[in-house]
């Protein structure tokens, strides 16, 4: 069976056929690396993550380029604020990005460009377009995108320009030569980094960033652009006018763009101040427990941010987990309807919820013919989309816990309890146990003796 994509530029699912066989382009707008990334950045992080995996899977070679915004209005204020360098702040932002990602099983992309690293190609884009008459020098020093110089300006989108231009003449603007027009080039202002350039000292614009950075790695045609559903909007529409003014060629063949995860019913982002970390939520729940939450809803559909809704991801991971402490995964076993159901679904636009409910299916038959070659197979798929990656064991007695006691001390007094049990002491073994389920420890009884796991 085919992929097929839903590309955001048509709103239809398309059969995906690369530009050069077996090799696939892909460029992701990153993260602004001014603070430590939230569960929305998460959700980007792993649905990209998961799609690279899958286009691997399916035999293509990726070149998967993910940006990082290391110049922003927001950078320079936080280090202002801070104390410190631009360099340091974002420094340690992105390696604690880095951490993040290693966490939740996020693969590195091949490239992550920064856009510091990347003036020369900006200014000779944004040459390019001045050159050719799609944008002008300010007064001001500034530098503009002439919209209205792009007749196809709202494809992606579907936004109508005559409503765009009401809107946008609500902002009283004198330098620009029309409301509608967009900065390429900044002028530089006291206490901000700049670089030289024809039309003074200045800083690019956030959008010909990823124009320049694109179009350097994967060349000026490729196959896929993916981001957030916030970006297509004005961000993705600006790199589409500015890259096919400056190249001449078709920019983005499909674009990809993943929901927002929401908190009563609002986007969560920072500007509102509703955001939860990485970190903060990696402190109560086990990063797959995260993973599989971010991919229990399709990638276009929003994501609802719940304590209730992460207990539900744990406890469908623990089912998971289960089959495989019952049976010990052997080689898997080949060509069976659970593989072709999970490789139809995920080539249906990577339909992750059906993916998974293949895999309960997959486990439920473990549990009841017990055969280890299906146990492997469950993990190869959920390897797939970056799941089951511990053996079970582990998994369990890793989840995150507010227990004080170490591993040691949980099988010391496990050892306590079975002498106590041996001597006839139910009194002090139901003490132990009830003192370890304070603790979130479970005890599982068999009989080849007892096993424990975080709750």
């Amino acid at each position: 069976m085919s992929l097929h994509i839903f590309n955001t530029e048509s709103r239809q699912k398309e059969m995906f056929t690369p530009i050069n066989p077996n090799q696939v382009g892909m460029y992701v707008c990153g993260i602004t690396v001014y603070d430590l990334c939230h569960i929305g950045h998460a959700r980007v992080m792993v649905v990209f993550d998961t799609v690279v995996r899958h286009l691997r899977t399916l035999g293509y070679s990726v070149n998967y380029v993910r940006n990082i915004t290391d110049i922003d209005d927001k950078i320079i204020k936080r280090a202002l604020e801070n104390g410190e360098s631009i360099q340091a702040l974002t420094g340690r932002m992105i390696a604690e990005m880095h951490a993040d990602e290693m966490a939740m099983n996020v693969l590195r992309p091949d490239e992550e460009p920064k856009a510091t690293e990347y003036m020369d190609e900006i200014k000779l884009m944004i040459e390019t377009l001045v050159q050719k008459g799609f944008a002008y020098p300010a007064k001001n020093g500034d530098v503009y995108f002439k919209v209205k110089s792009f007749e196809q300006y709202g494809r992606l989108s579907g936004k109508n320009i005559d409503d765009l231009e009401a809107g946008a003449r609500v902002e009283v603007n004198n330098i620009k030569q029309d409301p509608m027009d967009f900065v390429l080039w900044k002028a530089s202002k006291e206490n901000e980094p700049s670089w030289n350039s024809e039309w003074g000292a200045g800083r690019p614009g956030w959008h010909i960033e990823c124009s320049a950075m694109a179009t350097k790695c994967l060349g000026n045609h490729f196959d896929i652009h993916g981001g957030g559903m916030d970006l297509s909007f004005p961000h993705h529409e600006n790199e589409i006018a500015q890259s096919e003014c400056a190249t001449g060629e078709h920019y983005v063949n499909t674009w990809m763009h993943c929901g927002f995860v929401r908190i009563d019913d609002e986007k969560m982002s920072k500007s509102l101040n509703n955001f939860f970390t990485i970190k903060e939520v990696l402190k109560v729940f086990h990063p797959e427990v995260i993973r599989y939450f971010l991919l229990a809803s399709h990638y276009r559909s929003p994501v609802n941010y719940s304590q209730e809704n992460l207990e539900s991801a744990r406890a469908s991971v623990g089912r998971l987990y289960s089959a495989l402490e019952l049976v010990a995964p052997a080689k898997a076993t080949q060509n069976t309807a659970f593989e072709a159901s999970f490789m139809a679904v995920m080539n249906d636009d990577f339909n992750t919820p059906k993916a998974m409910a293949v895999l309960f299916d997959l486990a439920k038959e473990i549990n009841k013919s017990k055969d280890a070659g299906l146990a492997g197979l469950l993990v190869k798929l959920g390897n797939q989309i970056g799941l089951l990656e511990q053996d079970a064991t582990t998994f369990f007695k890793s989840q995150p816990s507010q227990s004080e006691l170490t591993d040691e001390a949980i099988e010391q007094l496990i050892v306590e309890r079975k002498e106590a049990r041996a001597n006839k002491d139910f009194a002090r073994s139901d003490e132990i146990r009830d003192l370890l389920s304070e603790q979130g420890i479970e005890l599982l009884d068999s009989s080849e003796g007892t096993t424990w796991r975080k709750g």
